[in-house]
């Protein structure tokens, strides 16, 4: 039994398992990580990344209430030209149910308006669904937090 023992110990030493098989995301984690990297992608105007994200039926109502499609958001990433001097996105909810997810968060940019540091927060909501395996973005509402 010593022996046996001693063998699948050095055996686990020889062959560890791969640092990927030991940790899998939750979904919870899989979508926070999915929309760090679209805010990661609008910065660098990464139209390929966001195309990978929505789904064909994608429809977005932005800050000022007008609403876009796919093809719309898709034009903004591949314009996005502003001074951002820090941008972070926290305060993440992920709800699950079933092959449906929506995620909360807030973005907040740091630049220059009209020569001055500006804060813009902006709040978000999109809608996810698993489509063969992979979480698309279906819609996106997006609300610009005013200063009181």
């Amino acid at each position: 039994m010593r022996s046996r023992l001693r063998f699948l110990v050095l055996l686990a030493l020889l062959f560890p398992l791969p640092l990927h098989a030991q940790t899998v995301k939750s979904d919870q984690e899989t979508l926070i990580q999915l929309e760090r990297d679209w805010v990661a992608a609008l910065q660098r105007n990464d139209v390929k990344f966001v195309d990978s994200v929505l789904a064909e039926e994608f429809v977005a109502t932005y800050g000022d209430g007008s609403r876009g499609d796919r093809k719309r958001e898709l034009e903004l990433v591949a314009e996005f030209n502003q001074q951002v001097d820090k941008w972070t996105v926290d305060e993440f909810s992920v709800k699950i149910f079933r092959d449906t997810a929506v995620v909360w968060f807030t973005q907040r940019m740091v630049g220059p308006v009209q020569g001055k540091p500006t804060e813009i927060t902006t709040r978000y909501m999109d809608v996810f669904v698993m489509r063969d395996g992979k979480w698309l973005c279906v819609a996106s509402q997006s609300t610009r937090v005013t200063q009181k």
